[in-house]
């Protein structure tokens, strides 16, 4: 036994610790000092969060209201006005000869010999567009023009008998009774001879119908027979022909618009699918509107040009006066589901969405028809980024 590391002390007497103690205290300081300095740690960590809170609120100090402004983002906004600029109205329709004209059959049909015009071909007024067979048709001419030659025969010969009967009659050897009788015959004759002749004109008129010519002249659109085909009257129509090769678009409008469209007006048109327009003119409005869409036709007349193909579509646009309204760049006119809107900076500096009607583009921008009066605050540019009561800043900005 070691009798160095203590004694031990009686009854009532301190106990002295050892030399093998001391560690243990040593070890127990440690642990304290350590203990107080994560404490002070967590302390000081503590303290800086706090401070950067308050300095992130700002010392912990609200925002004066007058301070709402100074933060608020800054567009720039218009005020249009109104402008004089001339009124237009854009109409799609189709394009269609100005007169078609059918051509059939319109003798007693037969087979057809010879076809010597096609589609896209221009023709004068007369001129054959398919001849049909009339070889029985020729024979019977023929003979009808035979019983012409025969009756006028015999027309003659009465003729000659009532010269020679006038002649005996003076000298008592005819008698006036035989004279009244070679005059009636003599008048049968020339009636004959009439009749013949009118039937020989009919089998000609009638042969002659066997060749089917353009009723005027103008464009070919269609050619629908073909060399030996049978055709008759109740055939459809073996050609079909613009009068002139003159067209016309069949512009279809609501009822507001072509309330204000004229006999006369002008019209830009573009067929779908070229660069090239046409001017031409409007020349008929329709009296009626359609109860199913509850639109008119306008029917501009076009001349002949080899762009315009019956049955194309093609937009239209027509002049129709002069309007005053305001006019909008196209950065200002915004659209969704509901329709054009734009937004307005009302006089609480707050955005505010305003349905549009919009009208023709011109090279200044959008026409408003209706919406604005031209005095309002429009946000020009960013109008999407903003919503509705959001508090904005405004700089005004002239247009050109």
């Amino acid at each position: 036994m070691n009798y160095e590391s203590g004694v031990i002390a009686e009854k009532g007497e301190p106990i002295t610790v050892g030399i093998e103690d001391e560690p243990l205290e040593f070890e127990d300081s440690q642990r304290s000092s350590k203990r107080r300095l994560m404490i002070i740690g967590g302390l000081v960590v503590l303290a800086l969060a706090i401070a950067a809170y308050f300095v992130m609120r700002g010392g912990g100090t609200t925002t004066p209201a007058g301070d709402e402004n100074a933060q608020a983002p800054t567009v720039t906004v218009v005020t249009p006005g109104q402008t004089t600029v001339d009124g237009e109205i854009t109409a799609t329709g189709t394009f269609s000869a100005r007169r078609e004209m059918p051509v059939g059959v319109v003798g007693e049909g037969g087979r057809v010999v010879s076809v010597p015009v096609d589609a896209g071909d221009w023709v004068r007024q007369g001129q054959i567009l398919a001849s049909i067979d009339r070889s029985v048709q020729s024979q019977q001419a023929q003979s009808a023009a035979a019983s012409v030659q025969v009756a006028q025969a015999d027309a003659n010969l009465a003729q000659a008998n009532l010269d020679r009967a006038l002649q005996l009659v003076e000298r008592g050897f005819v008698s006036t009774a035989d004279v009244d009788r070679l005059t009636a015959t003599r008048d049968a004759a020339v009636a004959r001879v009439r009749v013949s002749q009118a039937q020989l004109r009919e089998l000609r008129a009638r042969n002659a119908r066997l060749n089917i010519v353009a009723p005027a002249s103008g464009l070919v659109l269609e050619r629908n027979v073909e060399t030996g085909q049978t055709v008759g009257a109740g055939s459809p129509p073996l050609f079909r022909i613009a009068r002139g090769g003159e067209m016309e678009l069949q512009a279809r409008l609501s009822e507001d618009a072509l309330s204000s469209i004229k006999v006369g007006t002008t019209a830009s048109i573009r067929p779908i699918g070229t660069d090239s327009t046409f001017t031409g003119s409007v020349w008929q409005v329709s009296p009626t509107i359609s109860q199913q869409d509850r639109q008119g036709v306008a029917r501009i007349a076009l001349p002949y040009a080899p762009g315009l193909r019956p049955g194309g579509f093609a937009t239209a646009t027509i002049a129709s006066g002069t309007v005053v309204a305001p006019i909008l760049p196209e950065s200002a006119v915004l659209s969704d589901d509901e329709g054009p809107f734009v937004l307005i900076v009302n006089g609480e500096d707050k955005a505010e969405r305003r349905a549009v009607t919009t009208g023709t583009v011109t090279s200044k921008g959008i026409v408003i028809t209706e919406g604005l009066t031209g005095s309002e605050r429009v946000v020009l540019r960013a109008g999407g980024f903003l919503t509705e009561g959001e508090t904005v800043n405004t700089q005004l900005a002239k247009l050109d």
